[in-house]
């Protein structure tokens, strides 16, 4: 009985203190996404289909499907691309060919998420 006790409350420790550093990286990765912003120095990348572009996505975003990223991609190194998908999976694959290309990205992960850090 005593191991479970003991078991349980390291759960609770991990799990409590897990919690508290994603609102602080929450936090801090807003702000980082607010700065670049505001300097508007930025291109939005929708990286689904173009169905599920065209079924809806953020305001100024360009369509460009993850698998169809390569050293061909054209867009501008001076600035910040933002990259989402539906659920994040491909946002990750593409934010890690885009920064084998040496761009200056950041991963919103999914369209809902990209909507919480994007829209006001």
């Amino acid at each position: 009985m005593r191991k479970v006790i003991i078991i349980l409350l390291l759960c609770i420790i991990l799990v409590t203190g897990c919690t508290k550093g994603e609102n602080t990286i929450n936090s801090s990765r807003k702000e980082m996404i607010d700065k670049i912003l505001s300097e508007n120095n930025y291109v939005i990348v929708d990286v689904r289909t173009e169905d599920e572009y065209n079924s809806g996505h953020i305001k100024g975003a360009v369509n460009i499907p993850y698998d169809t990223i390569n050293k061909y991609t054209e867009l501008d190194k001076s600035k910040t691309i933002f990259v989402y998908c539906k659920s994040g999976a491909r946002s990750s694959k593409a934010y890690l060919t885009l920064k084998n290309l040496k761009y200056d990205v950041v991963n919103l992960g999914s369209y809902d998420n990209a909507k919480k850090y994007l829209i006001n």
